[in-house]
């Protein structure tokens, strides 16, 4: 009976990890640039004293969906997004460096370019500074020109060039942060092959239809566990009965 008990209760918690992690993706279904995260189940046994006879399962993290979102255009001069393979280097809030997709860009109070998300743009020297100006442009290498304020419209100035690296697909790990690093630390080395469209963004490669299925699924098989702990419950109480009646 025990076992039965612990096979529905430890299922039940695995499964309940596991909605929390679809709940996530299809939270992000909407947030540029974002990977769905994979999710896998697998069986282990319990050791202990004795024999290992028991056997739980595992949910665990089996890696990032890389597959590239659908291009948005926006018009919009500080919104790029990767043409292909490739991963724009920025600042994580720990100071090293780290990769996302998500381009929509902003310029912050202190002039520093930004992600959406507050991650600082590095550059060819680290985070890029960008001076006042009439008009920005960034091409399609990740070179951004600036029109000086006062200056003629042909006065261009180039201030810097966005960092663009291509990562081993086997190498890429996600952090809690939500932005991609390599496994085992370490930085990338720019890749000139990488290329940027300006006026767009990369969409979220959540399939929400399919995340939400995903979300019933998991609700039902929940369910199932917990009628099984129930039928435990049930079958102990059925067992004690007859052991006092004998």
């Amino acid at each position: 009976m025990d076992r039965m008990l612990y096979l529905s209760m430890t299922g039940a918690h695995e499964l309940m990890r596991a909605q929390a992690l679809n709940t996530n993706n299809l939270a992000n279904a909407t947030t540029t640039g974002f990977k769905a995260d994979l999710e896998a189940v697998r069986s282990l046994p319990v050791y202990g004293p004795g024999q290992a006879s028991r056997v739980y399962g595992v949910t665990e993290g089996s890696g990032v969906d890389l597959t590239p979102g659908a291009l948005q255009q926006t018009g919009r001069e500080l919104d790029v997004a990767i043409d292909g393979q490739g991963w724009i280097a920025v600042q994580a809030p720990d100071g090293s460096e780290a990769y996302t997709r998500a381009g929509d860009l902003h310029i912050d109070s202190f002039g520093i370019l930004t992600t959406g998300a507050g991650h600082p743009v590095l550059g060819n020297s680290g985070p890029i500074a960008i001076p006042p100006n009439a008009k920005l442009d960034i091409g399609s290498d990740g070179t951004i020109t600036v029109q000086p304020l006062g200056q003629d419209a042909k006065a261009l100035a180039t201030v810097d060039r966005i960092k663009l690296v291509k990562l081993p697909p086997d190498q890429v790990i996600k952090g809690t942060d939500g932005l991609m690093r390599l496994r085992g630390g370490g930085q990338a080395e720019a890749d000139g092959s990488v290329t940027l469209v300006s006026g767009a963004l990369e969409a979220s490669n959540v399939d929400a239809v399919g995340a939400m299925v995903r979300l019933i699924e998991l609700s039902r098989l929940y369910e199932a566990q917990v009628k099984m702990m129930k039928t435990a419950e049930e079958n102990d109480r059925s067992a004690s009965q007859l052991l006092r009646m004998g």
